[in-house]
Protein backbone atom coordinates (compact mmCIF):
# COMPACT_ATOMS: atom_id res chain seq x y z
CA UNK A 1 0.00 0.00 0.00
CA UNK A 2 1.08 3.57 -0.59
CA UNK A 3 2.35 5.47 2.80
CA UNK A 4 -0.43 7.84 3.79
CA UNK A 5 -0.28 11.51 2.91
CA UNK A 6 0.49 13.16 6.11
CA UNK A 7 -1.60 16.18 6.75
CA UNK A 8 0.21 19.47 6.81
CA UNK A 9 0.58 21.68 10.17
CA UNK A 10 -1.72 24.06 10.34
CA UNK A 11 0.04 27.91 9.86
CA UNK A 12 0.51 29.63 13.04
CA UNK A 13 -2.29 31.95 14.00
CA UNK A 14 -1.68 35.35 15.65
CA UNK A 15 -3.44 34.78 19.36
CA UNK A 16 -6.39 36.62 21.00
CA UNK A 17 -4.08 37.95 23.62
CA UNK A 18 -2.66 40.14 20.99
CA UNK A 19 -5.93 41.13 19.54
CA UNK A 20 -7.36 42.03 22.75
CA UNK A 21 -4.20 44.01 23.25
CA UNK A 22 -4.55 45.68 19.74
CA UNK A 23 -7.99 46.86 20.48
CA UNK A 24 -6.46 48.07 24.10
CA UNK A 25 -4.46 50.51 22.46
CA UNK A 26 -7.18 51.02 20.15
CA UNK A 27 -9.54 52.53 22.75
CA UNK A 28 -6.57 54.18 24.70
CA UNK A 29 -5.88 56.45 21.53
CA UNK A 30 -9.27 57.28 20.77
CA UNK A 31 -9.21 58.93 24.12
CA UNK A 32 -5.61 60.38 23.90
CA UNK A 33 -5.99 61.62 20.18
CA UNK A 34 -9.37 63.22 21.50
CA UNK A 35 -7.11 65.83 23.19
CA UNK A 36 -3.76 65.75 21.65
CA UNK A 37 -5.15 66.55 18.31
CA UNK A 38 -6.60 69.80 19.64
CA UNK A 39 -3.80 70.24 22.40
CA UNK A 40 -1.38 72.26 20.56
CA UNK A 41 -4.35 74.53 19.75
CA UNK A 42 -5.59 74.83 22.95
CA UNK A 43 -1.98 75.53 24.55
CA UNK A 44 -1.63 78.22 21.53
CA UNK A 45 -5.05 79.94 21.28
CA UNK A 46 -6.33 79.57 24.49
CA UNK A 47 -3.19 79.26 27.35
CA UNK A 48 -1.19 81.32 24.89
CA UNK A 49 1.81 79.43 24.44
CA UNK A 50 5.05 79.39 22.29
CA UNK A 51 5.74 76.97 19.88
CA UNK A 52 9.55 76.71 21.77
CA UNK A 53 6.80 75.91 25.02
CA UNK A 54 4.75 73.73 23.33
CA UNK A 55 8.12 71.96 21.85
CA UNK A 56 9.19 71.33 25.18
CA UNK A 57 6.02 70.45 26.59
CA UNK A 58 5.48 67.72 23.96
CA UNK A 59 9.06 66.65 23.76
CA UNK A 60 9.38 66.43 27.63
CA UNK A 61 5.80 64.21 28.02
CA UNK A 62 7.10 61.90 25.01
CA UNK A 63 10.80 61.14 27.17
CA UNK A 64 9.07 60.84 30.50
CA UNK A 65 6.96 58.07 28.82
CA UNK A 66 10.27 56.77 27.11
CA UNK A 67 12.07 57.29 30.65
CA UNK A 68 9.72 55.57 32.96
CA UNK A 69 9.34 52.49 29.97
CA UNK A 70 12.87 51.41 31.53
CA UNK A 71 11.80 51.10 35.41
CA UNK A 72 8.45 49.19 34.19
CA UNK A 73 10.52 47.47 31.71
CA UNK A 74 12.83 45.99 34.54
CA UNK A 75 10.76 45.34 36.89
CA UNK A 76 8.58 43.44 34.55
CA UNK A 77 11.45 41.08 34.31
CA UNK A 78 12.34 40.92 37.75
CA UNK A 79 9.03 39.92 38.59
CA UNK A 80 8.01 38.13 35.37
CA UNK A 81 4.75 39.18 35.30
CA UNK A 82 3.70 41.97 32.64
CA UNK A 83 -0.21 42.42 32.89
CA UNK A 84 -0.50 43.87 35.93
CA UNK A 85 1.78 46.83 35.15
CA UNK A 86 -0.30 47.79 31.83
CA UNK A 87 -3.06 47.68 34.03
CA UNK A 88 -1.24 50.50 36.33
CA UNK A 89 -0.10 52.42 33.18
CA UNK A 90 -3.58 52.37 31.37
CA UNK A 91 -5.22 53.19 34.52
CA UNK A 92 -3.15 56.37 34.97
CA UNK A 93 -3.76 57.29 31.33
CA UNK A 94 -7.18 57.40 32.01
CA UNK A 95 -7.30 58.73 34.91
CA UNK A 96 -5.52 62.09 33.39
CA UNK A 97 -8.12 62.79 31.25
CA UNK A 98 -10.39 64.60 33.01
CA UNK A 99 -7.22 66.80 34.27
CA UNK A 100 -7.21 68.65 30.57
CA UNK A 101 -10.59 69.77 30.86
CA UNK A 102 -10.07 71.47 34.10
CA UNK A 103 -6.81 73.46 33.61
CA UNK A 104 -6.83 76.87 34.04
CA UNK A 105 -3.08 77.44 32.70
CA UNK A 106 -0.12 75.79 31.03
CA UNK A 107 0.65 74.24 34.78
CA UNK A 108 -2.16 72.10 34.78
CA UNK A 109 -1.99 71.06 31.14
CA UNK A 110 2.19 70.04 32.05
CA UNK A 111 0.99 67.86 35.22
CA UNK A 112 -1.91 66.12 33.01
CA UNK A 113 0.78 65.77 30.32
CA UNK A 114 3.26 63.97 32.32
CA UNK A 115 0.85 61.57 34.38
CA UNK A 116 -0.73 60.62 31.28
CA UNK A 117 3.00 59.62 29.91
CA UNK A 118 4.06 58.47 32.89
CA UNK A 119 1.49 55.89 32.52
CA UNK A 120 2.31 55.56 28.99
CA UNK A 121 5.64 55.23 29.96
CA UNK A 122 4.63 52.44 32.76
CA UNK A 123 2.68 50.26 30.32
CA UNK A 124 4.36 50.44 27.32
CA UNK A 125 7.67 48.09 28.12
CA UNK A 126 4.92 45.64 29.55
CA UNK A 127 2.88 45.08 26.84
CA UNK A 128 5.28 45.21 24.08
CA UNK A 129 7.03 42.23 25.96
CA UNK A 130 3.98 40.84 26.14
CA UNK A 131 3.06 40.28 22.74
CA UNK A 132 6.50 39.31 22.14
CA UNK A 133 6.07 36.51 24.66
CA UNK A 134 2.43 35.79 23.06
CA UNK A 135 3.58 35.82 19.33
CA UNK A 136 4.47 32.59 17.69
CA UNK A 137 8.30 34.20 16.52
CA UNK A 138 7.45 33.24 12.68
CA UNK A 139 4.43 36.01 12.88
CA UNK A 140 6.46 38.47 15.64
CA UNK A 141 6.44 41.11 12.84
CA UNK A 142 2.77 40.63 12.04
CA UNK A 143 1.60 40.90 15.46
CA UNK A 144 3.41 43.70 16.24
CA UNK A 145 2.03 45.59 13.46
CA UNK A 146 -1.58 44.37 13.43
CA UNK A 147 -1.45 45.75 17.69
CA UNK A 148 0.37 48.94 16.09
CA UNK A 149 -2.50 49.03 13.58
CA UNK A 150 -5.11 48.89 15.42
CA UNK A 151 -3.33 51.01 17.96
CA UNK A 152 -3.57 53.42 15.13
CA UNK A 153 -7.20 53.37 14.39
CA UNK A 154 -7.60 54.69 17.47
CA UNK A 155 -5.03 57.70 16.43
CA UNK A 156 -7.23 58.77 13.66
CA UNK A 157 -10.68 57.39 15.11
CA UNK A 158 -9.86 59.97 18.19
CA UNK A 159 -9.03 63.12 16.17
CA UNK A 160 -12.32 62.42 13.81
CA UNK A 161 -14.45 62.57 16.99
CA UNK A 162 -13.04 65.42 18.00
CA UNK A 163 -13.56 67.60 14.68
CA UNK A 164 -17.13 66.22 14.89
CA UNK A 165 -17.74 67.51 18.92
CA UNK A 166 -15.68 70.66 18.19
CA UNK A 167 -18.04 71.82 14.93
CA UNK A 168 -20.96 70.55 17.20
CA UNK A 169 -19.74 72.58 20.20
CA UNK A 170 -19.09 75.29 18.61
CA UNK A 171 -14.71 74.50 19.18
CA UNK A 172 -15.39 74.19 23.09
CA UNK A 173 -12.45 72.22 23.94
CA UNK A 174 -12.65 71.54 27.47
CA UNK A 175 -15.91 69.42 26.55
CA UNK A 176 -14.26 67.27 24.04
CA UNK A 177 -11.54 66.90 26.44
CA UNK A 178 -14.21 65.71 29.10
CA UNK A 179 -15.90 63.21 26.61
CA UNK A 180 -11.82 61.65 26.06
CA UNK A 181 -12.32 59.86 29.71
CA UNK A 182 -14.75 57.70 28.36
CA UNK A 183 -12.70 55.03 25.73
CA UNK A 184 -10.15 55.74 28.25
CA UNK A 185 -12.05 53.77 30.76
CA UNK A 186 -13.32 50.96 28.92
CA UNK A 187 -9.76 50.35 27.86
CA UNK A 188 -8.67 49.57 31.39
CA UNK A 189 -11.78 47.44 31.51
CA UNK A 190 -11.16 45.83 28.54
CA UNK A 191 -7.34 44.87 29.40
CA UNK A 192 -8.44 43.24 33.10
CA UNK A 193 -10.97 41.09 31.72
CA UNK A 194 -9.58 39.89 27.98
CA UNK A 195 -6.27 38.89 28.12
CA UNK A 196 -4.91 36.26 30.19
CA UNK A 197 -0.48 36.74 29.93
CA UNK A 198 1.37 33.20 30.04
CA UNK A 199 2.25 32.08 33.90
CA UNK A 200 6.08 31.78 34.00
CA UNK A 201 7.90 28.37 34.70
CA UNK A 202 7.45 27.04 37.92
CA UNK A 203 10.77 27.48 40.09
CA UNK A 204 11.99 29.62 37.55
CA UNK A 205 15.01 32.23 38.29
CA UNK A 206 14.37 35.63 37.83
CA UNK A 207 17.85 37.26 38.88
CA UNK A 208 17.95 40.99 38.55
CA UNK A 209 18.18 42.73 34.84
CA UNK A 210 20.60 45.14 36.67
CA UNK A 211 23.00 42.83 37.49
CA UNK A 212 26.12 42.98 35.01
CA UNK A 213 25.96 39.27 34.27
CA UNK A 214 22.19 40.31 32.83
CA UNK A 215 22.71 43.19 31.15
CA UNK A 216 25.88 41.63 29.27
CA UNK A 217 23.15 39.51 27.65
CA UNK A 218 21.91 42.12 25.62
CA UNK A 219 24.78 41.96 22.91
CA UNK A 220 25.95 44.26 20.26
CA UNK A 221 23.17 43.39 17.62
CA UNK A 222 20.27 44.37 20.78
CA UNK A 223 22.24 47.85 20.94
CA UNK A 224 22.92 48.54 17.44
CA UNK A 225 19.07 47.96 17.23
CA UNK A 226 18.92 50.72 20.08
CA UNK A 227 21.71 53.39 18.04
CA UNK A 228 19.35 52.78 15.17
CA UNK A 229 16.16 53.69 16.84
CA UNK A 230 17.63 56.75 18.43
CA UNK A 231 18.85 58.21 14.76
CA UNK A 232 15.03 57.32 13.23
CA UNK A 233 14.08 59.46 16.20
CA UNK A 234 16.12 62.20 15.88
CA UNK A 235 14.95 62.69 12.18
CA UNK A 236 11.36 62.90 13.40
CA UNK A 237 10.30 65.46 15.91
CA UNK A 238 6.63 65.28 18.01
CA UNK A 239 3.46 65.40 15.42
CA UNK A 240 2.43 68.36 17.46
CA UNK A 241 4.29 70.28 14.87
CA UNK A 242 1.84 68.95 12.49
CA UNK A 243 -1.27 69.86 14.25
CA UNK A 244 0.73 73.82 13.83
CA UNK A 245 1.33 73.54 10.53
CA UNK A 246 -2.13 72.62 9.81
CA UNK A 247 -3.41 75.72 11.74
CA UNK A 248 -0.84 78.08 10.39
CA UNK A 249 -1.72 77.78 6.52
CA UNK A 250 -5.15 79.03 7.40
CA UNK A 251 -6.90 75.51 8.11
CA UNK A 252 -10.09 76.28 10.58
CA UNK A 253 -9.35 75.10 13.56
CA UNK A 254 -12.17 72.44 14.41
CA UNK A 255 -10.97 70.79 10.92
CA UNK A 256 -7.48 71.04 12.17
CA UNK A 257 -7.51 67.13 13.78
CA UNK A 258 -8.13 65.76 9.77
CA UNK A 259 -4.33 66.46 9.24
CA UNK A 260 -3.93 63.64 12.24
CA UNK A 261 -7.07 61.81 11.08
CA UNK A 262 -5.18 61.78 7.75
CA UNK A 263 -1.77 60.28 9.09
CA UNK A 264 -2.90 57.98 11.04
CA UNK A 265 -5.08 56.09 8.75
CA UNK A 266 -2.29 55.75 6.69
CA UNK A 267 -0.26 54.49 9.41
CA UNK A 268 -2.78 51.94 10.68
CA UNK A 269 -3.48 50.55 6.47
CA UNK A 270 0.73 50.45 6.49
CA UNK A 271 1.89 49.32 9.83
CA UNK A 272 0.04 45.62 9.49
CA UNK A 273 1.44 44.62 6.15
CA UNK A 274 4.68 46.31 6.74
CA UNK A 275 4.96 44.02 9.68
CA UNK A 276 4.41 40.60 8.05
CA UNK A 277 6.49 41.95 5.02
CA UNK A 278 9.74 42.07 8.31
CA UNK A 279 9.25 38.59 9.21
CA UNK A 280 10.29 38.14 5.30
CA UNK A 281 12.53 40.41 3.89
CA UNK A 282 15.67 42.21 4.84
CA UNK A 283 14.99 45.21 7.59
CA UNK A 284 17.66 47.06 6.10
CA UNK A 285 15.83 47.74 3.02
CA UNK A 286 12.71 48.52 5.00
CA UNK A 287 14.49 51.16 7.35
CA UNK A 288 15.96 52.72 4.47
CA UNK A 289 12.65 53.11 2.30
CA UNK A 290 10.94 54.80 5.84
CA UNK A 291 13.80 57.42 5.68
CA UNK A 292 13.39 58.53 2.04
CA UNK A 293 9.61 58.22 2.82
CA UNK A 294 10.51 60.64 5.82
CA UNK A 295 12.63 63.01 3.69
CA UNK A 296 9.71 63.35 0.83
CA UNK A 297 7.36 64.24 3.71
CA UNK A 298 9.00 66.45 5.63
CA UNK A 299 9.53 68.68 2.09
CA UNK A 300 6.36 68.73 1.02
CA UNK A 301 5.23 69.79 4.41
CA UNK A 302 8.06 72.61 4.62
CA UNK A 303 6.47 73.48 1.39
CA UNK A 304 2.68 73.18 2.02
CA UNK A 305 0.38 76.14 1.87
CA UNK A 306 -2.63 74.59 1.56
CA UNK A 307 -4.67 71.40 1.48
CA UNK A 308 -3.60 69.38 -0.91
CA UNK A 309 0.46 69.38 -0.12
CA UNK A 310 -0.67 69.49 3.85
CA UNK A 311 -2.42 66.07 2.89
CA UNK A 312 0.53 64.57 1.23
CA UNK A 313 2.58 65.90 3.65
CA UNK A 314 0.82 63.81 6.25
CA UNK A 315 0.07 60.68 4.53
CA UNK A 316 3.52 60.12 3.69
CA UNK A 317 4.85 60.76 7.83
CA UNK A 318 2.16 58.32 8.38
CA UNK A 319 3.94 56.00 5.83
CA UNK A 320 6.88 56.27 7.33
CA UNK A 321 5.51 55.36 10.76
CA UNK A 322 3.66 52.37 9.50
CA UNK A 323 7.28 50.95 7.51
CA UNK A 324 9.38 51.48 10.57
CA UNK A 325 7.95 51.52 13.91
CA UNK A 326 6.28 47.61 13.78
CA UNK A 327 9.69 46.53 12.67
CA UNK A 328 12.13 48.40 14.74
CA UNK A 329 9.95 46.36 18.06
CA UNK A 330 10.00 43.51 16.22
CA UNK A 331 13.98 43.97 15.71
CA UNK A 332 14.21 44.90 19.05
CA UNK A 333 12.29 41.33 20.48
CA UNK A 334 14.66 39.21 18.40
CA UNK A 335 18.09 40.63 19.54
CA UNK A 336 16.77 40.48 23.42
CA UNK A 337 16.78 36.72 25.55
CA UNK A 338 13.16 36.08 26.47
CA UNK A 339 13.50 37.21 29.91
CA UNK A 340 15.33 40.08 29.09
CA UNK A 341 12.46 41.76 26.48
CA UNK A 342 11.01 44.58 29.10
CA UNK A 343 14.62 45.73 29.87
CA UNK A 344 15.42 45.49 26.25
CA UNK A 345 12.04 47.54 25.39
CA UNK A 346 12.68 49.83 28.43
CA UNK A 347 16.57 50.87 27.48
CA UNK A 348 15.30 51.18 23.55
CA UNK A 349 13.00 53.23 24.59
CA UNK A 350 15.26 55.53 27.20
CA UNK A 351 17.25 56.03 24.29
CA UNK A 352 14.93 56.67 21.75
CA UNK A 353 13.40 59.63 24.25
CA UNK A 354 15.80 61.39 24.43
CA UNK A 355 16.17 61.70 21.19
CA UNK A 356 12.53 62.99 21.14
CA UNK A 357 13.49 65.84 23.57
CA UNK A 358 16.26 66.63 21.41
CA UNK A 359 14.71 66.72 17.86
CA UNK A 360 11.22 68.26 19.84
CA UNK A 361 12.82 71.24 21.30
CA UNK A 362 15.34 72.18 18.21
CA UNK A 363 12.10 71.72 15.57
CA UNK A 364 10.28 74.29 18.13
CA UNK A 365 13.29 76.59 18.71
CA UNK A 366 13.94 76.77 14.62
CA UNK A 367 10.25 77.21 14.17
CA UNK A 368 10.19 80.61 16.45
CA UNK A 369 13.27 82.07 14.85
CA UNK A 370 12.77 81.35 11.05
CA UNK A 371 9.62 79.68 10.63
CA UNK A 372 7.63 75.97 9.52
CA UNK A 373 9.58 75.61 6.48
CA UNK A 374 12.83 75.84 7.80
CA UNK A 375 11.65 73.23 10.68
CA UNK A 376 10.90 70.82 8.61
CA UNK A 377 14.09 71.11 6.32
CA UNK A 378 16.48 70.52 9.41
CA UNK A 379 14.11 67.26 9.88
CA UNK A 380 14.87 66.49 6.26
CA UNK A 381 18.71 67.01 6.84
CA UNK A 382 18.57 64.82 9.10
CA UNK A 383 16.53 62.36 7.94
CA UNK A 384 18.91 62.38 4.99
CA UNK A 385 22.06 61.96 7.30
CA UNK A 386 19.97 59.15 9.34
CA UNK A 387 19.58 57.19 5.28
CA UNK A 388 23.44 57.64 5.03
CA UNK A 389 24.15 56.28 8.02
CA UNK A 390 22.84 53.16 7.68
CA UNK A 391 23.63 53.14 4.41
CA UNK A 392 27.68 52.90 5.51
CA UNK A 393 26.91 50.79 8.55
CA UNK A 394 26.78 46.86 8.89
CA UNK A 395 23.18 45.39 7.70
CA UNK A 396 21.05 44.97 10.78
CA UNK A 397 19.18 42.39 12.66
CA UNK A 398 16.13 41.29 10.64
CA UNK A 399 12.90 40.92 12.50
CA UNK A 400 12.55 37.21 11.14
CA UNK A 401 12.71 34.64 13.61
CA UNK A 402 16.00 32.37 13.40
CA UNK A 403 17.11 34.72 10.25
CA UNK A 404 19.39 37.50 11.43
CA UNK A 405 21.74 40.05 9.51
CA UNK A 406 23.93 41.89 12.02
CA UNK A 407 23.67 45.39 12.19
Amino acid sequence: MPPMATEAAPAPRIPAGIWVLGFVSLLMDVSSEMIHSLLPMFMADVLGASALAIGLIEGAAEATALVVKVFSGLLSDRIGRRKGLALLGYGMGAASKPLFALAPGLGLVVTARLVDRVGKGIRGAPRDALVADLAPPSLRGAAFGLRQSLDTVGAFAGPLIGVGLMLLWADNFRAVFAVAVVPGLLAVALLAIGVREPRPAPGAARPSPLRREALARLGPAYWRVVALGAVFTLARFSEAFLVLRAQQIGIPIALVPLAMVAMSAVYALAAYPFGRLSDRMSSRRLLAAGLAVLIAADLVLAAASGWPLLLAGVALWGLHMGITQGLLASMVAASAPADLRGTAFGFFNLVSGGAMLAASAVAGLVWDHWGAGASFGVGAAIAFAALAHLAVQGRPTTARAGHKEQP
